[in-house]
C-alpha cells in the first residue's frame, strides 16, 4: 500500500493539548448531542441550493475560465479512465495516468454544477446529471497507489465488494454531496432515481468502510497523525450532512469524524508548525479548517472553533512567504504555490480570528476566478461566501518568524517588502512526513525570487514512498543545501536530527545548529553550521565548522569517500568566477521577471568548485524552474578536512 506519510516521530501531546476539540466543546460533540444539534442543518450552510437568491449574485459575476472551458468541452465525451491505466501504477509505478483522467473527469463535472446552478439551463443539468452518474459507475472511488488490491491478492483491477476509503473516495463523496445540495430539487425533475444511487454509493463506498474499520491507517489511532486525517475526515462530514437521510447514523458518523480531526489537532504543536510545509497545508490544516467550519455552520454556532490551536494554523501560510507567488518548501511541495488555493478560506478564518497579517495576506493572493482544480467544495465556498476583493491589498512579508518544534527560521532583509534577500533555515529530523534529507538546509531568495533552492516535489510514482525513495534525486541530501562530511548522505529516521546550539530572534535572526547526527556521528557539534541574516550589511551568511572523526562511521552504509563537500543548489544561470566568487541570475526561472540575482563569496578561496548540471524531465519540477538546476559543490582542501571552516557570503547583485 503506498500513503504519502514519513516516519514522523510520534511524540504525546502535552496533557491540556490532548484533545482540544473535546476540552472545548465537553459532550456537545457526542452523537446523542448531534441528533438534536443538526436538525435544519442545511438550511444553515453558506452553501445554498441553486434555487437560493444568492445564486442570482453568482450569475452577475464572471466565472473567467472555468466558464469557458464548460463551454468548450460541453457535448464531447467526458474522459474515460481505463484499467489499463489503473493497472500501471502496479506494473510500472506511473500514477498520473489514470489520476489525471479522474481529476479531469472531476474537474469538468465541478464546472458543469456551477454552470447549471448559475444558468437553469436543461443541457447544463445535464452535462452534471452525466458527470455524476460517471462517478457513479466508476469501478473504484479509490486512487490505485492508495488501494490495497494488490498487496491483497496480487491484482490490479479495483473490487468493488471491497471499497478502498481514501483520499480520493472521500473527494467523490464530497462532490455528490456539494452537488446534491446545489442541484437537489432539479436533479429530482430531470433524473428522478439519481440522488438515492448518489445515496447508495456514497454509504457503501465511504460511510460503511469508515464505520466498519478501525484500522485505516489515517485515522491516526497509532499516534502519527499526518494530513489524510483532516482531509478525509472534513470529506466525510459533508458527505453525512448531505447525503444522510438517518439522523442517529449521520450523529453518529459526525462524531466519529471529531473524534478524528481532534487527534490531528492534538498533533500539532504551539507554533502551528506543518513538517509536510506550506503546500500540504492546503490539504491537511486547511481541510481541518473547512470541516471545522462546516460543523459550526451546521450546528448553529454550537460547536465553536476558536482555539489557540486555530489561531497557529492559520498563520503559517504567511510566515512561510519568500515573495510572489514563492514560499518555503520543505518536504514534497513545490516552491511556487499553485494556482486555485483556497485563499478566501484562509482569510474568513483569519478576519474571524482577529490576525490582520494572515487575513492581509490571504486577501492579496485571492484570486477573481475560481478555479475547477480546487474542487467543487471550495468553488462554491468561493463563489457563495464572503471574500475580500481580488488584488486589492500586497501581503504583509512579516520580517521574521521561527517556529521551533520544526526547527525553521525565516528571516527578511527588508520588513514589508520584497526587496533584498530573504533567508529561510531549516533544521528538524529525517523522520518527518514526506521527508526529503535536508536537516541544516538554507533557502535564500532575492527580490522574493529563490536562488538557493531546495528542488521540492517531482512527480508521484510508486518509487515516491516505496523503500526506494531516496534514490529520488530530489529527496537526497546530496541535492540539498547542506554538508556532505565523507561523502555521506543524512540518514533516513527521527534520530537522525539537527540540534539547536542558538535560538534566532527577530533582532538576531542566527540559527546554529549542531548537523552531526545527521550522517550517524558521534556527536552533533562535529558539525555546526550557523546561518544568519545580517540587515544592516545586506548579507546572508552560512558558516560551517566541522572536527570530525578519522573515517565515517561504521555503522553507515559504505559510501563515504575522504572527501568533505558542501553543496548548494542554484537556480537560474550561474558563473563561476576565478576569485572566489561566483553570480547566478534569475534568468530562466519560470515567473521570476527579471529581477536581481545574487553574487556569493566563498572562504576558504582553496575549496575546490565543482559544478553539475541537473537537467530536468519531471514536469513538476521544469513548471517551477526551467529547464534546469545547478548543484554547486565546495570540495575542501585536504588539511581542512578533519577539522576546518567554510563561510558562503551571499549578497544581492545589481545584475539582472
Amino acid at each position: 500500500m503506498a500513503t504519502p506519510i514519513g516516519t514522523a516521530a510520534v511524540e504525546a501531546p502535552p496533557p491540556s493539548r490532548k484533545h482540544p476539540l473535546r476540552a472545548a466543546w465537553g459532550n456537545k460533540a457526542d452523537a446523542s448531542a448531534l441528533i438534536k444539534a443538526l436538525k435544519g442543518s442545511k438550511q444553515r450552510l453558506t452553501v445554498r441550493p441553486a434555487t437560493d437568491a444568492a445564486w442570482q449574485r453568482v450569475a452577475a459575476r464572471p466565472l473567467g475560465q472555468l466558464a469557458a472551458r464548460a463551454e468548450g468541452e460541453k457535448g464531447s465525451p467526458w474522459p474515460q479512465p481505463l484499467v489499463s491505466q489503473y493497472a500501471r501504477y502496479f506494473r510500472d509505478g506511473n500514477r498520473t495516468a489514470y489520476e489525471g483522467l479522474v481529476a479531469d473527469r472531476q474537474q469538468r463535472l465541478t464546472r458543469a454544477v456551477v454552470m447549471a446552478a448559475v444558468s437553469g439551463e436543461r443541457d447544463w443539468l445535464d452535462e452534471a446529471i452525466d458527470g455524476a452518474y460517471l462517478l457513479c459507475e466508476q469501478s473504484s472511488w479509490s486512487w490505485a497507489a492508495h488501494d490495497d488490491v494488490f498487496s491483497h491478492g496480487g491484482e490490479v483491477v479495483p473490487v468493488r465488494s471491497r471499497p478502498y476509503l481514501d483520499l480520493g473516495a472521500g473527494e467523490v463523496a464530497a462532490q455528490l454531496a456539494w452537488l446534491d445540495l446545489v442541484l437537489g430539487q432539479r436533479l429530482d425533475d430531470r433524473a428522478p432515481g439519481l440522488r438515492k444511487r448518489l445515496r447508495y454509493e456514497t454509504h457503501h463506498r465511504v460511510i460503511r468502510p469508515f464505520l466498519d474499520r478501525l484500522d485505516w491507517h489515517w485515522l491516526g489511532l497509532d499516534g502519527d497523525v499526518h494530513n489524510w486525517n483532516p482531509w478525509i475526515h472534513s470529506n466525510i462530514i459533508v458527505a453525512s450532512l448531505l447525503l444522510m437521510d438517518d439522523p442517529a447514523l449521520q450523529a453518529r458518523t459526525i462524531a466519529r469524524c471529531i473524534e478524528g480531526i481532534d487527534r490531528f489537532l492534538a498533533s500539532i504543536p504551539e507554533d502551528g508548525a506543518i513538517d509536510e510545509g506550506f503546500a500540504y497545508w492546503w490539504n491537511g490544516a486547511g481541510r481541518a479548517l473547512e470541516g471545522l467550519a462546516v460543523l459550526e455552520q451546521a450546528t448553529d454556532g454550537m460547536l465553536d472553533v476558536d482555539l489557540p490551536v486555530i489561531r497557529a494554523l492559520a498563520a503559517f501560510p504567511h510566515r512561510m512567504h519568500l515573495g510572489h507567488r514563492w514560499f518555503l518548501n520543505v518536504a514534497d511541495g513545490p516552491a511556487r504555490a499553485a494556482q486555485g488555493l483556497a485563499w478566501d478560506m484562509l482569510h474568513r478564518w483569519a478576519v474571524r480570528l482577529g490576525d490582520t497579517e494572515a487575513a492581509q495576506h490571504a486577501a492579496a493572493f485571492n484570486s477573481r476566478f475560481p478555479d475547477a482544480a480546487a474542487g467543487l467544495g471550495r468553488v462554491l465556498h468561493s463563489l457563495l461566501a464572503p471574500a475580500p476583493e481580488a488584488g486589492h491589498q500586497q501581503p504583509p512579508l512579516t520580517a521574521f518568524a521561527y517556529l521551533p518544534s520544526v526547527q525553521i527560521m525565516v528571516a527578511r532583509q527588508t520588513p514589508g517588502s520584497a526587496s533584498g534577500l530573504t533567508l529561510a533555515a531549516k533544521g528538524g529530523h529525517n523522520g518527518e512526513h514526506h521527508n526529503h534529507r535536508d536537516v541544516g538546509s538554507v533557502v535564500v531568495a532575492v527580490d522574493g525570487v529563490p536562488l538557493l533552492v531546495d528542488a521540492g516535489q517531482p512527480t508521484y510514482t510508486a518509487q515516491t514512498f516505496g523503500p526506494d525513495r531516496y534514490q529520488i534525486r530530489a529527496m537526497q541530501s546530496a541535492w540539498h543545501n547542506v554538508p556532505a562530511p565523507f561523502g555521506l548522505e543524512q540518514g533516513t529516521g527521527t534520530e537522525f536530527a539537527a540540534a539547536v546550539l542558538h535560538e534566532p530572534t527577530a533582532q538576531e535572526p542566527v540559527l546554529a545548529l549542531g548537523l552531526g547526527a545527521a550522517y550517524g556521528l558521534g556527536h552533533a557539534e562535529q558539525w555546526i553550521r550557523t546561518s544568519l541574516l545580517n540587515r544592516e550589511h545586506g548579507t546572508v551568511v552560512i558558516d560551517d565548522r566541522w572536527n570530525l572523526p578519522e573515517s565515517p562511521p561504521r555503522r553507515l552504509p559504505p559510501d563515504g569517500t575522504d572527501d568533505v563537500d558542501i553543496t548548494y543548489l542554484v537556480a537560474g544561470t550561474l558563473s563561476v568566477g576565478n576569485d572566489a566568487t561566483a553570480t547566478v541570475l534569475p534568468h530562466g526561472i519560470p515567473a521570476a521577471g527579471s529581477g536581481r540575482g545574487a553574487r556569493l563569496r566563498w572562504k576558504p578561496a582553496t575549496a575546490v568548485v565543482l559544478v553539475d548540471e541537473w537537467h530536468l524531465d519531471d514536469p513538476l519540477l521544469r513548471e517551477v524552474w526551467g529547464e534546469k538546476l545547478t548543484r554547486l559543490r565546495f570540495r575542501m582542501p585536504a588539511e581542512t578536512r578533519a577539522s576546518g571552516a567554510f563561510t558562503l557570503t551571499v549578497e544581492a547583485t545589481n545584475e539582472y
